[in-house]
């Protein structure tokens, strides 16, 4: 078939709008009709070239939903006219991560999702001079249909908004993860939110949600933070639990330093660039600081992101507010602009 998509011809180049082939899905996959797809600022730091992994031409996104068109041989969880939300981390449930139950990362197709390939190694995509288009972190949503495998896909709910939820399929789940999953923030915590994007600001809601105290967004020196967080009993002061939403490393051991002696755990959320090194003197480690990071913040998508979509249209998750531009895919390179600019959360592209 042929669909629309905003095709990455080359690093720093403006997507360029255009019709492509797309093969039918084969074994274990399933051919979506996206919907709606974010924009986010990892498309943006791949479309700049930056990204070590990056390959064109490509079909960027990967914040998106849709419904379910067709199914290939052997697909026996999804069903035409299901509504789904695409999942960068896949989760297969058979793989030695899945199993171990201590991480979210998913290794079923990683090394074939890292080469912009379905599993059996090509791609469904193609121009129309047969010129091969790679995926996009398994999903590329800035098509109108794409083809991802079964088990990248979370069945969700059929009467939650599509330009609503597909903001679930990395700012919500990451930010709100990190805080739920990953650092296991208690009632009562102190913490720390570096950049406050559509990723921090997930942090913020998910820290409302665990119950969290204080919680302070950065714009502040370190030793500014640890004054904020001292009290009359504590005197040496410092947050709990720290986030990361940059990707700035020096930022990173800010936010690493500014945590509790004995106890402060600082979550890296943030991507920073290829090569880049974080550091911070040992001493900060063994006075019981504790640095950890986190991916798609530690949630399991197949199982995860459907209750998070249940958690919005129950009204403990707020989304529409962050939703601050909708946009046709003609307009795509305005929501990056928008981005760039400091003017949009998160702008959505509807088709």
């Amino acid at each position: 078939m042929r669909t629309r998509a905003a095709v990455a011809i080359a690093p720093g180049k403006p997507l360029e709008i255009m019709e492509v082939n797309l093969d039918d899905p084969k074994e274990g996959e399933v051919l979506v009709e996206i919907k709606a797809t974010g924009i986010c600022h990892t498309d943006e730091f791949t479309l700049s070239g930056a990204d070590p992994e990056g390959l064109f031409p490509a079909i960027l996104g990967h914040e998106g939903a849709g419904v379910v068109i067709k199914c290939g041989p052997g697909v026996k969880s999804l069903k035409p006219g299901d509504h789904v939300i695409p999942l960068y981390t896949p989760e297969c449930r058979e793989c030695p991560s899945c199993l171990s139950r201590k991480t979210n990362l998913c290794t079923a197709i990683r090394a074939t999702q890292g080469q912009g390939l379905m599993p059996d190694g090509t791609t469904r995509f193609s121009m129309l001079d047969g010129t091969p288009i790679f995926h996009y972190m398994g999903c590329s949503t800035f098509a109108n249909h794409t083809v991802m495998p079964e088990i990248a896909l979370a069945k969700v709910r059929e009467d939650a908004p599509f330009d609503k939820i597909c903001y679930i399929g990395c700012g919500v789940t990451t930010g709100i993860g990190a805080v739920l999953n990953t650092a296991q923030v208690e009632i009562g915590a102190k913490a720390v939110v570096f950049g406050l994007g559509g990723i921090g600001l997930n942090v913020i809601q998910g820290l409302k949600m665990a119950g969290a105290d204080m919680i302070i967004g950065v714009d502040l020196v370190v030793q500014a933070i640890v004054d904020l967080t001292k009290t009359p009993f504590d005197k040496i002061g410092g947050a709990d639990y720290s986030f990361d939403c940059t990707g700035n490393v020096k930022v990173m051991r800010d936010a690493l330093e500014c945590t509790h002696r004995g106890w402060g755990q600082s979550i890296i959320i943030g991507v920073a660039p290829s090569g880049a090194v974080i550091e911070t003197r040992p001493f900060q480690l063994v006075t019981g600081r504790v640095w950890k990071g986190t991916a798609f913040g530690g949630a399991r998508g197949r199982t995860d992101v459907p209750k998070i979509v249940d958690w919005y249209m129950e009204g403990k998750v707020e989304i529409d507010s962050m939703i601050t531009h909708i946009l046709k895919l003609e307009d795509i390179n305005k929501g990056f602009d928008l981005m760039h600019s400091g003017e949009s959360i998160r702008s959505v592209v509807v088709f």
